[in-house]
């Protein structure tokens, strides 16, 4: 057992901070002599003195040896995992870095259609090809949760000669499906489990969290630690255990995605949010169920609200009295607010809470708020939050014709239509982001190969990618999402009024 009080890489960039010395080395403002008097009245002057580059005290993060090794090591005991590696270009990189380093050009790799765009780019670099699985859908409250273990099965049974398979856990609504049984299937084919868990970092340091991906059988996972615990943004970590994936390619694949000159900063961060967790992660995480539960709790009770949990509108199998598999667990510091009984969109909502009562939520979508309850929240926080939310109850509007309108329509949704066509991929994500490209008024791009992403909110879940056939179904999906208050990401035009496409 390591001694996790110890925190050896932030000492080291303590001691060489304070160290007098002449700086003849980057970066350029020598730490903090040369930094606009802007800037040092926002952030003081101590943080820039500890801005330093790669000197010999302070290891390299592609080559550790000693002080980064050392944080990375505690970091892998405290976590659970058999090796980690230290992020300063986020969880992106760390989720590039696992595609790069078990596919290459033509291979397969099964994921979930809801990925994160981080995802999309792996496939672009590395040259995969995505079969997709379509995660369950609640279409009551247009909400994608996970992937389920027998539509993994059916991909496993179709694509054996895959090389690897990906899961989202959570998703960004804190739900969790069946991973346990997706890890035991990847493996049942001799391909590794790799999961992009950015949002639960905190899952390892707490009974009542739902169980790490680790823990779970997962062969690689990547965390923000930013997210849900106490680094600065952008300081994730990548984990692995087990023999099936190459570390040396981890390796390398983590120096082609990340910068040749990280910030100490975020790396001393990452330090010191492990120390925090490992010491007193159960006590904090307690206390920051114990918030998010009594928020949970008020929140509930307040006429025309709904929160997000377990079973909260059961799909097709849940309510034939059989559990949902691609939800079977939920992170209740996750608070997802159905506000579409007051008669308001969750984009209205957004608005009137973040510039009228003081409340800014992590994420608004067409029904829903979300919000993120970590252990930087405090009781005022809980507090001002239910308040907020009594107010806007008061004084919500009566359901206009229109919202009621957009309610019909969103029990209406093509989602079926739209996702059980099968593979609509003609060329790999690779070779369309390579390809020559024109722009099309969007009613001339029916049959034409996608370009770029194209996501709509909700359910956030790219309806088309670079590679794709652009189907009649699909532009229709999306006008249908537009009409209901979404928007669209991922486009250059996120009118939809263009479409980027494969040139003939």
């Amino acid at each position: 057992m390591l001694n996790q009080n110890q925190t050896p890489l932030l000492d080291t960039l303590k001691a060489c901070a304070e160290r007098p010395h002449a700086p003849f080395y980057t970066p350029g403002h020598k730490r903090g002599q040369g930094i606009s008097q802007s800037l040092v009245d926002v952030f003081g002057k101590t943080v820039f003195q500890a801005d330093l580059p790669e000197l010999t005290e302070l290891d390299n993060l592609f080559a550790a040896s000693g002080v980064i090794q050392q944080a990375q090591q505690l970091a892998s005991e405290a976590f659970g995992s058999s090796q980690t590696w230290f992020l300063v270009n986020g969880s992106t990189c760390g989720i590039e870095a696992a595609i790069l380093a078990t596919c290459g050009t033509g291979d397969k790799i099964i994921l979930p259609r809801n990925v994160h765009s981080s995802a999309i780019a792996g496939l672009v670099l590395s040259g995969a090809i995505p079969i997709f699985v379509n995660p369950e859908y609640d279409s009551v409250l247009d909400i994608a949760h996970s992937i389920t273990p027998s539509n993994l099965e059916a991909a496993l049974r179709q694509h054996p000669d895959a090389k690897a398979v990906f899961m989202v856990y959570p998703t960004y609504y804190g739900v969790c499906g069946d991973i346990r049984a997706i890890a035991s299937l990847a493996h049942q084919y001799n391909m590794p489990l790799l999961v992009d868990e950015a949002h639960g970092a905190h899952f390892a340091f707490h009974p009542q969290l739902p169980i790490p991906a680790l823990a779970a059988g997962a062969d690689l996972t990547v965390q923000s630690i930013h997210k849900t615990l106490g680094a600065l943004t952008q300081a994730s970590m990548l984990h692995v255990q087990g023999d099936r994936i190459d570390r040396e390619r981890i390796s390398k694949a983590l120096q082609l995605v990340q910068s040749t000159s990280p910030s100490y900063l975020l790396l001393a961060s990452l330090d010191t949010a492990r120390q925090q967790m490992a010491i007193y992660g159960k006590e904090l995480m307690s206390r920051t169920l114990q918030l998010a539960e009594e928020a949970r709790t008020r929140i509930s009770q307040i006429p025309g609200l709904s929160v997000l949990d377990l079973t909260p509108n059961p799909s097709p199998q849940a309510a034939s009295g059989v559990k949902s598999l691609g939800f079977i667990a939920l992170d209740r510091t996750r608070l997802t607010v159905t506000v579409s009984g007051l008669g308001l969109t969750g984009f209205a909502a957004e608005e009137i809470l973040d510039q009228q009562l003081g409340v800014t939520a992590e994420f608004a979508s067409l029904q829903h708020l979300t919000f993120i309850i970590s252990l930087g929240n405090t009781q005022q926080d809980i507090e001002q939050l239910v308040q907020a939310f009594t107010k806007l109850a008061m004084t919500s509007p009566p359901k206009s014709e229109a919202f009621l309108g957009i309610q019909e329509k969103s029990s209406h949704v093509l989602w079926d239509n739209l996702f059980m066509m099968g593979d609509a991929m003609c060329i790999s994500p690779r070779e369309a982001f390579f390809a020559a490209t024109e722009i099309l008024p969007i009613q001339e791009t029916t049959e034409r190969i996608c370009a770029e992403i194209v996501c709509p909110y909700p359910p956030g879940i790219p309806v088309l990618m670079p590679g794709e056939i652009i189907t009649h179904t699909a532009l229709e999906y999306l006008r249908q999402i537009q009409s209901m208050g979404g928007f669209i990401s991922g486009c250059a035009d996120s009118s939809l009024s263009t479409l980027k496409v494969v040139k003939i």
